[in-house]
């Protein structure tokens, strides 16, 4: 008889209690359902507003915080943060014909990612 065929494999249980899905989580919360329906919003703004960019710099901008004050689009440098910054007027008019209120729209270079 071979020593292999009584080896046994290992099966391994994790030390810790199942965690529950993130969105479950956050809907207990009402600080953390509140950040997550801003969340939500900021990401339906940005996909109206790509909808309205070049796709080339469609590309380089993504969702940033919104507020009551606004709605911040985080641009990949300068030169597409200054075009959005030329857009504004045109892109809150867009995101006000989809129903969607933006005060005001801030555009910040997002650095270091």
């Amino acid at each position: 008889m071979s020593a292999n065929r009584y080896v046994r494999t290992a099966t391994y249980k994790p030390m810790t209690p199942d965690v529950p899905q993130v969105t479950k989580a956050m809907g207990r919360s009402n600080q953390l359902a509140s950040l997550m329906q801003r969340l939500q919003m900021s990401q339906a703004c940005l996909e109206i507003v790509r909808a309205h960019l070049p796709p080339a710099m469609a590309a380089c901008v993504k969702a940033g915080p919104i507020d009551e004050d606004g709605w911040t689009l985080l641009a990949s440098n300068a030169a597409v943060s200054a075009k959005l910054r030329q857009l504004q007027p045109r892109l809150i008019e867009v995101l006000a014909k989809k129903g969607l209120k933006v005060n005001a729209i801030r555009v910040r270079v997002q650095t270091g990612r």
